[in-house]
């Protein structure tokens, strides 16, 4: 796991739901075939409306016409990120696009273990609406020791919320992978 995450930022607002982040008639590709599995990072964040209250300013393409990767690596968010459905394509959907990290105040909690036990990317909480802070494109500097993140362009740095116990499986990369760790699940399986 990184220990500091760079990249630019895409801000969205509240209450982006699952079918935002992957719209239920695109979940027809396998996650378990390379190549169908890139499509799913072509169609994240394709169920933003437009213009709307989740898009960022300027109503930037999070993955540009044509790209199955995104130029953003950091999801700033607001409250309630990820409600909605429980599926896993959601959080699948977003690391495959080339997200490492969200950003938000705070998550839908099926959304957050999906994250989290699939090794997806790291969720990081703020008790600061850095909607209002942070616009798209800003380049954002995330220390996970440190608990901070970094606005480069603005030069303004804020706190996080300590990950706590869920740090271990994000450095073991996944639930399984935590589990054989610590000895919950035999080491060949």
């Amino acid at each position: 796991m990184q220990k500091v995450i760079e990249g630019k930022a895409y801000v969205l607002g509240n209450n982006i739901d699952t079918d935002q982040i992957i719209p239920a008639e695109r979940l027809v590709y396998s996650l378990s075939d390379p190549e169908e599995k890139k499509n799913y990072g072509r169609y994240a964040l394709s169920g933003v409306p437009a213009p709307a209250a989740g898009l960022p300013d300027g109503n930037h393409a999070f993955v540009k016409e044509g790209d199955r990767r995104s130029e953003y690596a950091i999801i700033v968010g607001g409250k309630n990120f990820g409600c909605g459905s429980s599926r896993e394509h959601a959080p699948a959907c977003l690391q495959i696009a080339g997200i490492q990290a969200v950003i938000a105040e705070s998550y839908a909690r099926i959304f957050y273990r999906n994250s989290v036990d699939g090794g997806f990317f790291i969720p990081l909480e703020t008790t600061t609406p850095l909607i209002d802070e942070i616009r798209t494109g800003d380049r954002l500097s995330v220390d996970i020791g440190a608990g901070t993140v970094t606005n480069v362009s603005a030069k303004r740095q804020y706190p996080l919320k300590p990950l706590g116990d869920v740090l271990e499986i994000l450095e073991a990369g996944t639930i399984f992978e935590y589990a054989k760790k610590a000895g919950m699940l035999p080491k060949d399986s």
